[in-house]
């Protein structure tokens, strides 16, 4: 079997995991947001810092990163376990529909995994909806 993990965000310019193919494209229906709490890596649990998450939205895409894991269940395994730890503020896994630019009715890959988050702050401890862009620009003290 082989694995696919669409990145969005800091997955694009740091997988972080061993992979051994990548593609440029999209998917359809969702829009990167940053609505999210990160508390370990860039925030703390008294002062999150925001980080990005996909939110459906039917004629949107979403340009990122598909990556390919070969090589076997152990290798698949060690990949989602590292994922798993480095995106633990999110709390689905979806498999999606990976487009690539110059062909987006046919897709290039069936059954992208993607981390995302709900959007629900009453049952996602982590989502903090959406603020205005100065406020989420303003550096943490």
């Amino acid at each position: 079997m082989v694995l696919w993990v669409f990145g969005y965000g800091s997955l694009i310019w740091n997988p972080g995991f061993d992979f051994d193919d990548k593609i440029l494209g999209f998917i359809k229906g969702y829009k990167r947001t940053f609505n999210l709490a990160c508390i370990d890596h860039r925030g703390t649990p008294e002062h999150p810092a925001r980080t990005c998450t996909l939110e459906t939205d039917d004629e949107a895409i979403c340009w990122g990163i598909a990556y390919c894991v070969k090589g076997g269940p152990e290798k698949e395994l060690k990949a989602i376990q590292y994922l798993e730890r480095r995106e633990c503020e999110y709390d689905q896994k979806i498999s999606i529909d990976f487009y690539k630019e110059g062909d987006p009715l046919k897709p290039a890959v069936t059954g992208v995994l993607v981390f995302v988050s709900t959007p629900d702050p009453i049952g996602n401890k982590y989502y903090l909806g959406p603020a205005p862009l100065q406020d989420m620009a303003r550096p943490r003290r």
